[in-house]
């Protein structure tokens, strides 16, 4: 991709889709492997990182159609997948890497997961560790446990896994393994995280245990073909949220959005700021619940982000650092040590860009402090190869003085391709980017 360059927005007053969620894309495709039948899947987002999983699927032996870029059509195995003739690449998806070392540690033979150079950063012990508990033979790269990993499955028994920390990544590696454990597999998360994978087993007549922050599966269960639908990003909706909330008098309407309660948090930060949002779910029969958001601009106020609260706006931190900087007061983000752990060091990433658009920000170990309300200057700022940051400031470019360009933009095709045309047209009167929207 070109880098953005970003101007002033107009008023905002209009509607949006957004594409395909990630997180479910990503869990869709592997499900529908293990099930006993044909599985269509509609509204699959067709980024690089949910591409990644395809290709690994493929290479265990799975027929995978794609009808349209959105369209995919699985052929389930049962849970029973053919040795790969070479290394499974995850590119740049964690989450492939992570939730395929959980199906593939039940599996009969050797395989090896690597990844681009932005992955082989990212330590791989949490998820290691229980799988290891579970009878897996996992090694990796040093004392950090970084990619790429070899896996030796089979024999798995059950554990009682208490998560040191809240990741439904690791959540999700431990129930795939469960599946095919002996006895009983139950995983305890310090605080709720995403609950999309659970959701997932149940719609595929999985019958799981779920008591508070508790979770059980029993070893031996199979999967069921059904179709899926997948609903609208909310994580790649966040940046347009924050971009009408934050704009005193916009109005701004997104149709068929998931809204799951465990992936929901900026809305409550939102409204805590003070912007008008109104939810409306319309599908709560579905395995993931989904509707429409409508979003009114306000003056917004800055609040804390912390403690139980951050599992569940992990991925929209960096957008609400960029809502933090455009709010009267002082925000303080904490508990957030993982961001320094993703695509690249977010909190350094975010302090750095931040800084050069005329924030002050205060670093600390696992957070930082925003000072807000000033104006933001237009910079050249790096998106760091995140594909997070670079949208995120994309956004901060809306509302800054002169031009604010963003380079190293090929990362937002992980995530969400279709932003920088949905950008383009955001930066021209509402006329020009579909119906406005008008209550």
């Amino acid at each position: 991709m070109h880098p953005f360059h970003v101007k002033q927005a107009p008023l905002i007053e209009t509607q949006i889709t957004v594409p395909g969620d990630k997180s479910i894309s990503h869990r869709a495709i592997l499900f529908s492997s293990l099930t006993n039948g044909r599985c269509e899947i509609t509204n699959f987002l067709p980024g690089e990182d949910c591409r990644a999983t395809i290709g690994a699927m493929r290479a265990l032996g799975v027929e995978i159609e794609e009808v349209d870029a959105t369209t995919i059509v699985v052929h389930g195995r049962r849970g029973k997948f053919s040795p790969p003739t070479q290394e499974i690449d995850c590119g740049n998806s964690g989450t492939t890497m992570r939730l395929l070392s959980g199906l593939l540690a039940a599996q009969p033979f050797e395989s090896k997961l690597t990844g681009d150079p932005s992955l082989s950063k990212r330590p791989m012990g949490r998820v290691i560790t229980p799988l290891s508990q579970m009878g897996a033979t996992i090694s990796a790269n040093g004392e950090k446990k970084l990619p790429p990993l070899s896996i030796k499955g089979g024999n798995l028994h059950g554990i009682d896994y208490p998560m040191p920390v809240a990741s439904a990544q690791v959540k999700s590696a431990i129930l795939l393994a469960g599946l095919f454990a002996s006895g009983k597999t139950t995983v305890t998360e310090p605080a709720p995280c995403r609950d999309h994978t659970e959701r997932m087993l149940r719609y595929f007549l999985v019958p799981l245990r779920s008591e508070g922050n508790t979770v059980s599966i029993h070893g031996g269960a199979h999967l069921e073909s059904r179709d899926f639908a997948v609903p609208g990003d909310i994580s790649s909706a966040a940046f347009w949220m924050v971009a009408a909330a934050a704009q005193p008098d916009s109005q701004l309407f997104i149709r068929n959005v998931g809204l799951n309660p465990t992936r929901s948090g900026i809305i409550s930060v939102l409204v805590r700021m003070g912007a008008f949002i109104r939810e409306s779910v319309e599908n709560p029969t579905q395995a993931e619940p989904s509707g429409s958001l409508e979003i009114k601009g306000c003056p917004l106020v800055a609040t804390r982000i912390e403690g139980k609260e951050i599992p569940n706006v992990i991925d929209e931190l960096p957008i609400l650092a960029v809502a933090a900087a455009l709010a009267e007061g002082t925000t303080v983000i904490a508990d957030a040590a993982e961001l320094r752990v993703k695509e690249t060091d977010r909190l350094a990433a975010l302090a750095t860009n931040l800084r050069a658009m005329g924030v002050t920000v205060r670093e600390n170990p696992d957070g930082m402090e925003i000072d807000g309300g000033s104006e933001l200057k237009g910079a050249k700022l790096s998106s760091f190869g995140d594909h997070r940051i670079a949208m995120a400031f994309a956004i901060a470019g809306l509302f800054a003085k002169g031009e604010t360009i963003i380079t190293d933009t090929d990362c937002v095709a992980t995530s969400y391709p279709s932003f920088p045309e949905t950008l383009a047209a955001i930066m021209k009167k509402p006329s020009a980017f579909g119906k406005s929207f008008r209550r």
